[in-house]
């Protein structure tokens, strides 16, 4: 069966890699050309190592780094530490998403890149897409893995896009003088920076901040300055590292908000299904989680280039909400908790006194292998 999936993130690549082992022919549709860098924090919890494995898309010849410790740091200097159970690897989505994809072109997937979306149609049962390069490409099923903002999600008129977020997200790539085995989450007013160790002696140094702030300051090394230079251990990254980009990579305006699983019938997968906070470090095992059960759905659900749309979307939303509704609501209640000083200062008091807390929402918003 024909399947188009929009977006080569990781949600698009891993579902793109199964559903085409099964034997679908599959389009890929990425509007850059690979590699490229994602306003990521490049984190992924070892609850996808064995799925990983078993398919050969661990990304072992790049030596990812190892990660087993936990630190947050707010802006009085407190810190909280505490062992990861499950750990963790960092890998840049520059090298592990380029690996995916040409592992996707050996098997014969067709990867359009370079290419956006311009239209997409659903009549007589089947979606018609139009690429900005003028070529229409028709199938039954779409899978729209389109990430945490697309021009998609105005098209398709969805809900939490009407509205507008105050968030904006900062990446870069840093090398420094820091433990490889530990995330450091660092609070600062109004938001939280994430550093960790991916591959080749690097760090990815990924924060989400404010709108207002930026504005406010007017400009993002301004902002850097004022806002988050204010956490002390976030100063001192800043001022002994070597940045590695010219320039850092940004996302503007992107929502935390609740989002419909399926839209008019398209299927949505990974951050395009629900994009859970930075502060609870999961969205790419989400991502690939998310890919694996959609895939097997769609597999069950078709057969001999005839779907059964009805079973698949039902059988696909109550997966996804068993494995994933409950960890979206804790991300974002944690989230809210943090995102004021107060409610930051009341957090960490609140873990420091009840270690059992923090392994709680560790455990609601992670998941079991698989």
């Amino acid at each position: 069966m024909k399947i188009n999936i929009i977006g080569g993130g990781l949600a698009g690549l891993v579902s793109a890699y199964i559903l085409a082992q099964k034997g679908h022919e599959i389009c890929l549709i990425e509007k850059k050309k690979y590699p490229f860098h994602r306003v990521c924090g490049e984190y992924v919890s070892n609850e996808t190592l064995r799925f990983l494995k078993d398919h050969q898309l661990f990304p072992e010849f790049a030596n990812p780094s190892q990660i087993n410790h936990f630190t947050l740091t707010l802006q009085n200097g407190q810190k909280l530490e505490m062992p990861l159970d499950l750990g963790a690897f960092g890998i840049s989505r520059y090298v592990w998403d380029a690996f995916l994809a040409e592992k996707l072109k050996q098997m014969g997937v067709q990867v359009y890149e370079q290419n956006a979306v311009v239209d997409v149609q659903f009549e007589e049962d089947a979606f018609q897409l139009t690429l900005s390069s003028g070529k229409k490409l028709k199938s039954p099923i779409v899978i729209g893995a389109f990430g945490k903002k697309s021009l998609m999600d105005q098209k398709l008129n969805r809900t939490f896009a009407q509205s507008q977020s105050p968030f904006i997200g900062v990446k870069y790539h840093i090398r420094t003088d820091l433990p490889k085995n530990e995330i450091v989450l660092h609070n600062f007013k109004g938001g939280y920076c994430g550093l960790s160790a991916v591959e080749n002696d690097k760090y990815n140094l990924c924060y989400l901040g404010r709108r207002k702030d930026l504005k406010k300051h007017g400009g993002i090394s301004e902002m850097e300055q004022a806002v988050l230079c204010q956490n002390p251990y976030l100063k001192s990254v800043f001022e002994n590292s070597d940045f590695l980009f010219n320039q850092p990579v940004v996302i503007n305006a992107f929502s935390f908000a609740p989002k419909q699983l399926i839209e008019n019938h398209m299927l949505m997968a990974g951050d395009a299904a629900g994009l859970i906070t930075p502060l609870c470090g999961n969205g790419m095992a989400m991502a690939i989680h998310s890919a694996k059960i959609l895939s097997e759905c769609i597999i069950r659900h078709t057969k001999n280039d005839q779907v059964n749309r009805y079973a698949l979307e039902m059988d696909y939303r109550q997966e996804w909400n068993v494995l994933f509704k409950k960890r979206l609501w804790v991300g974002r209640q944690t989230q809210k908790l943090f995102s004021t000083n107060l409610g930051a200062h009341t957090g960490m008091w609140l873990m420091q006194q009840v270690p059992f807390l923090a392994r709680n929402v560790m455990k609601n918003t992670h998941g079991e292998p698989f």
